[in-house]
């Protein structure tokens, strides 16, 4: 029998407001701890009590220890902030969460805080603070495309650029879409939505649409990048993967004076046809290691979105596995 040492231990927090933040509705809170760490934790009016292995119990006092002092410096702790921090800690304990959820990117107009909610993300951020060109690389839900948007924003508050620049390969329709109906606007607008989604959860619409009205804000299909050059702009290459080599070195090539320019991508998920070559593939083998250009690869580690989906990715790439291997 493998036998793992039981421990018991008390943990009290002085404020109370704070104590019932950190609890959680209903000791919501304590239950996302209680699921993550293996420890039993019951709280009694400030107070919490930790049962469980000695792994398990110091894992969740860690938790609760760390999220407490977030909340001391005021920042709002949410359930999927528990998540979160939670994931992290469990994946290394040695991490101070407060280098990466107080520094804040981007206060959205509903007065949100956006900030990074792993260690890749925050060395996702500072990438894009520190270089000219960084990739993001990784699965969906990591939060690649929204923390670029929200730099690109904050960069466009603070006037450090002119224009954003968000941009996506039609792939689908081969970068022609002459057969779709309706305008060009129209034609384009199913492979652009995602990026007027984030647009519009960190602007009023009203804001968005004046912005884009005035060429502040331009969303627009990779093809129509060919033949500018982009200066003083914040640019965004949006689902990279689905670039051909031409167009990635055309993209990259239109990059002006004080740029800077985000590409994010999945390589598992290419969408090209036939066996064309991703151009995010390409660039990260001939680019990796040039001064200036920053590659930050994600992982389902970091996926930010419902918890389901990380459990989603697994079982698919285990089915994946299995596939090859027949």
């Amino acid at each position: 029998m493998n036998y793992k040492e039981q421990t018991k231990t008390e943990m009290t927090f002085p404020d109370t407001d704070l104590a019932k933040s950190l609890f959680g509705v209903h000791n919501d809170h304590l239950h996302r701890v209680e699921e993550t760490s293996g420890a039993a934790i019951h709280a009694r009016g400030n107070t919490v009590i930790i049962e469980g292995d000695t792994v398990a119990a110091e894992l969740a006092r860690e938790i609760l220890n760390q999220l407490y002092s977030l909340l001391k410096e005021g920042f709002p702790v949410y359930p999927k902030d528990v998540d979160y921090a939670a994931n992290v800690l469990c994946r290394d304990c040695n991490v101070n969460l407060k280098d990466i959820f107080l520094d804040t990117v981007y206060v959205t107009s509903g007065k949100r805080t956006i900030t990074p909610k792993s260690p890749v993300q925050k060395q996702y951020i500072d990438a894009i603070r520190h270089h000219d060109i960084v990739f993001g690389i990784g699965p969906a839900g990591t939060g690649k495309t929204y923390l670029a948007m929200a730099m690109a924003v904050a960069a466009l508050a603070k006037k450090q650029v002119h224009r954003i620049i968000l941009t996506r390969p039609a792939v689908e329709a081969g970068e022609a879409l002459g057969f779709l109906p309706g305008d060009l606007a129209e034609k384009v607008n199913p492979y652009l939505r995602p990026l007027y989604d984030a647009l519009h959860d960190m602007m009023t619409f009203e804001k968005t649409a004046g912005l884009i009205e005035k060429d502040v804000i331009e969303v627009a299909p990779l093809a129509f990048m060919r033949g500018r050059t982009l200066n003083d702009s914040f640019i965004i290459l949006d689902e990279a993967q689905n670039s051909t080599s031409e167009q990635m070195k055309m993209f990259l090539t239109r990059i002006g004076f004080n740029s800077k320019a985000v590409i994010t991508g999945d390589i598992t998920q290419s969408d090209l046809p036939g066996n064309r070559a991703s151009g995010l593939v390409q660039a990260r083998d001939l680019l990796y290691g040039i001064a200036g250009i920053e590659f930050v690869f994600f992982s389902k580690q970091d996926v930010v979105r419902h918890k389901l989906v990380q459990k989603i990715i697994d079982a698919y790439e285990k089915h994946e596995k299995r596939t090859a291997s027949e």
